[in-house]
């Protein structure tokens, strides 16, 4: 799946925080395996061998974030048309069981299901987004055709 650009601001406030935590972490791993190594032989020094792993997976996602932060683009304040499906929406929609969902388009790198958070470069998300409230969408997805019609949007969860 391709990456998206855009991250909405609360996204963005969150990978920052994100990168706050993984600096100070990073702080802890370094200290504690420079007492590893002061220990004597690194070869069967486990502490010594697990905070070194540790460092490089922290070193990796810092480096991936501070990528990401180069390309990545808030967007916020949109021009807004009611009943319209946005990037940063929360799309209230339902299939023809009557099953309803609910998720917020949000970027790539916040995209969270367990948050009802959908990807706005998914294929539900890419269905849904610029359409209207009453309108019926199919979508293609990896389990097969899915139709959805939307219910409601807002700029809020609830």
């Amino acid at each position: 799946m391709s990456k998206s650009i855009w991250i909405t601001k609360e996204g963005w406030d969150a990978l920052n925080a994100e990168m706050e935590a993984l600096w100070k972490e990073r702080r802890m791993v370094a200290d504690a395996v420079g007492e590893a190594a002061a220990m004597g032989d690194r070869s069967e020094n486990a502490e010594y061998i697990y905070g070194r792993k540790k460092l490089r997976e922290v070193d990796r996602r810092i480096s991936y974030i501070h990528r990401r932060f180069k390309v990545l683009k808030v967007i916020e304040n949109q021009p807004k048309e009611p009943g319209k499906a946005i990037f940063g929406s929360w799309i209230e929609f339902k299939d023809p069981t009557g099953k309803v969902f609910k998720f917020q388009i949000v970027g790539s790198d916040e995209a969270d299901p367990k948050k009802k958070k959908m990807s706005v470069v998914s294929p539900i998300g890419k269905a849904l987004v610029d359409r209207m409230v009453g309108e019926t969408v199919d979508v293609q997805t990896p389990a097969g055709k899915r139709v959805f019609t939307i219910i409601s949007v807002s700029d809020t969860q609830s």
